[in-house]
């Protein structure tokens, strides 16, 4: 290097400067840059479509943009895809299908997940990465995987059937698969580590001399955990059910293998109209519904999270 020539650092930073920016901002500018290329884009691109008309051709939609004449660009908008999600109870049948599968696969998922994570939390520090370990082993494999694992385990000829006819408990085989509870079993086997990990988070660093002060006082184990353990662990609870509900609601690939053929799902749905019926502006505004109705409990953890720093700093 030449002597008096600028290193490399001072020049990175002598450009940031001449653009007003410090490291602090650029920093801070990396989430949202995400944010822009892999959802505001994709999204953008969607509501585009959602707004154009279907053709056979390839796309299979034709532009918003039509040049009328010298100079003239006019702007079709046909929001008639929306008014056919209206006017079909399929679709409508399939969201509220959609949501309570989600609803309830969340709740057996916080049923079994909060006693997991409590227990890990609890548990001897040395051992604590050991469980952890086991939550997070799953992940290792395929997805696809996982779930192609639990059509040999319910099917009729399955080890589950099987091992209830050994033991006695049945005659005949039970019919699990392609039924809802294996939808249900799916769903809370796949999203599981979900819930478990952010409460995990939330009770491992939770102050047990509350508790040991509690007990001071007389307060009983049972009712400990009602009045502090439960309390602090809600932002752990919204977090978990946050992480489970959003991607259950439009679960396609559990619903296709382990449920009902006749079974509605917006996921199902959103796949027979794109690639099925080959009506990507229908698709696209059926995925643009989705989008909103999943907004909803976003807004709902983001105003918790606020309330709750709000009374931390007070």
């Amino acid at each position: 290097m030449v002597p008096g020539e600028p290193r490399g650092g001072d020049e990175v930073k002598s450009v940031l400067r001449r653009l007003g920016l410090d490291g602090r901002s650029v920093v801070t500018a990396v989430p949202y840059l995400w944010l822009l290329l892999f959802f505001l884009i994709p999204f953008v691109i969607v509501l585009k479509i959602s707004f154009s008309t279907s053709q056979i051709a390839m796309p299979p939609y034709e532009p918003l943009l039509h040049w009328a004449g010298d100079k003239v660009l006019q702007i079709k908008l046909n929001l008639g895809n929306f008014a056919f999600l209206v006017e079909d109870n399929l679709y409508w049948k399939a969201y509220l299908n959609s949501i309570w599968v989600a609803s309830v696969s969340t709740f057996f998922c916080l049923l079994l997940g909060y006693p997991i994570a409590y227990a890990i939390a609890r548990s001897n520090p040395s051992a604590r990465n050991i469980l952890m370990l086991l939550i997070v082993l799953p992940f290792w494999t395929s997805f696809l995987l996982r779930v192609y694992a639990w059509i040999g385990i319910l099917k009729n000829n399955g080890l589950l059937n099987n091992f209830l006819i050994w033991i006695g408990a049945i005659d005949q085989p039970i019919q699990m698969l392609q039924t809802d509870f294996a939808v249900y079993v799916g769903i809370v086997y796949s999203y599981l580590p979900f819930m478990i990990l952010p409460l995990y988070a939330n009770l491992e660093k939770m102050d047990l001399t509350l508790l040991e002060a509690a007990a001071d006082l007389g307060c009983r184990p049972w009712q400990g955990f009602l009045k502090i353990t439960l309390p602090l662990s809600l932002p752990g609870v919204r977090a978990g059910c946050l992480l489970v509900f959003i991607p259950a609601v439009g679960e396609f690939v559990i619903p296709s293998l382990l449920g009902d053929p006749g079974m509605l799902m917006i996921g199902k749905v959103l796949w027979t109209e794109f690639f099925n019926n080959r009506d990507w502006p229908v698709a696209s505004a059926v995925a643009i519904v989705l989008l909103l109705f999943l907004v909803i409990p976003m807004m709902y953890f983001q105003r918790a999270q606020d309330a709750e720093a709000g009374g931390v700093h007070r």
